[in-house]
């Protein structure tokens, strides 16, 4: 589960993780840690809504979800929710999407795990500079959404409460998602 130096690499923490991940579960590494994550009826339901929205303007070899893409930082390594990837994107030699193609990201919160959502995955993706996150929250039934990456963070977020639209006609997105069908827990 190392490279030559010794390192630990996520190419082998995924290959190990890969045997051994029960089938239904969501594997991310953050900073270096595994998080396993069922996916629950209600999560489920938001991911779709989401990547149904998406496909309708966009083609499906752009809309990703649950993929791994390694971003900035010590081991990260995630399966975003839903992802959108440029137009121009292409895998590299090992198969894996660059994360400096990535245009949106949707992360649907988990009971265990909402603090890597709105902590170090946040700031993974505002250094690799996507331009638009967003958080969808079934417990407080809110859409938090990120844009303008600069130096590790975000400089504009909104708040919408489930039932309404979340306006990214502005952003490289160039949609409104409606959140009214978003389930809560």
């Amino acid at each position: 589960m190392a490279d030559d130096n010794g390192e630990l690499t996520l190419d082998a923490l995924f290959e190990s993780l890969e045997r051994t991940t029960p089938e239904g579960y969501k594997v991310d590494i953050v900073e270096g840690t595994v998080f396993m994550s069922p996916q629950r009826d209600t999560h489920w339901e938001i991911i779709a809504d989401i990547y149904d929205q998406l496909r309708t303007k966009y083609p499906r070899k752009r809309v990703k979800s649950v993929v791994r893409i390694d971003y900035p930082g010590h081991l990260n390594g995630f399966a975003t929710d839903v992802t959108l990837v440029s137009e121009a994107a292409e895998k590299d030699s090992k198969g894996l999407w660059s994360c400096r193609d990535v245009e949106f990201v949707a992360e649907v919160v988990s009971k265990g795990t909402a603090a890597n959502d709105y902590g170090p995955k946040r700031t993974a993706y505002a250094d690799a500079e996507v331009p638009v996150y967003l958080v969808a929250d079934p417990y407080q039934g809110k859409c938090r959404l990120f844009t303008q990456p600069k130096a590790g963070d975000y400089l504009t977020e909104t708040t919408v409460a489930f039932g309404g639209d979340v306006d990214m006609t502005n952003t490289l997105v160039g949609l409104t998602l409606r959140t009214g069908e978003f389930p809560r827990d």
